[in-house]
């Protein structure tokens, strides 16, 4: 996925600039089009600064956990060929 040249807190920024002044003049002064607003605003219209990085932060615990799981029921498996064997 590309990157883009805004992090999610600047992104929020600009939209609650938005909220406050014209959407074209908004994005006039930042370099983007009236419709990236829009779309920010429907991904990140009802969030603060503080919430995108809390949101980021328990999507990577979220991923970390994920792989913890998968890890785990993995052994769970290897162990269970083992004790079928055994028998």
């Amino acid at each position: 996925m590309r990157k883009g040249r805004f992090t999610e807190e600047q992104m929020v920024a600009i939209i609650r600039e938005a909220d406050r002044e014209p959407v074209s003049t908004v994005a006039r002064q930042h370099g983007i089009s009236e419709q990236t607003i829009y779309t920010w605003r429907k991904r990140f219209g009802g969030f603060e600064p503080n919430d995108v990085r809390r949101l980021r932060h328990l999507e990577a615990e979220n991923t970390r956990l994920k792989k913890l799981v998968a890890e785990r029921d993995l052994e769970i498996e290897v162990m269970k060929e083992v004790a079928a064997k055994n028998w």
